[in-house]
C-alpha cells in the first residue's frame, strides 16, 4: 500500500504566522518590542512567526514544554477519537434489526 503526502498549503502553513502581532497587554508590548529590537523588522510589524524564531534562539524550553504539551494532548484525542470509533462500530454492528428488516427477512 502506497501512501501519497499532498503539499496542501493549508495544511503544512500556518496563515497566523504571518499576521502582525496587535498588543493587548503589557506583556504582549514587552515581548513585542524584545522581538522587534532582535528582528528590526523591514515594516516595523513584529509577526507571531518573528517571535517563535527568537523564543526558540532564546528560550528553547519554553518552546519545547509547549511543544511537548501539545503534542501530548493531541496523541490523547488521537487514543479516545479511537476508542470512541471502535465503541461505535461495535454498538453498530451489535444493533438490534429494524422492524423493516424483521419483516422481510433481510437479516437470514
Amino acid at each position: 500500500m502506497d501512501i501519497e503526502f499532498k503539499d496542501v498549503p493549508e495544511v503544512t502553513e500556518n496563515p497566523d504566522l504571518k499576521e502582525a502581532v496587535e498588543c493587548r497587554n503589557d506583556l504582549m508590548s514587552f515581548i513585542v518590542q524584545y522581538v522587534g529590537e532582535k528582528t528590526q523588522p523591514e515594516n516595523n510589524d513584529v509577526t507571531v512567526e518573528n517571535i517563535v524564531d527568537v523564543f526558540a534562539a532564546d528560550f528553547p524550553e519554553f518552546l519545547m514544554a509547549v511543544a511537548e504539551e501539545n503534542w501530548i494532548r493531541g496523541y490523547h484525542q488521537a487514543l479516545e477519537d479511537v476508542e470512541e470509533g471502535e465503541r461505535l462500530l461495535n454498538t453498530e454492528e451489535n444493533q438490534e434489526p429494524t422492524d423493516e428488516e424483521e419483516t422481510t427477512g433481510e437479516d437470514e
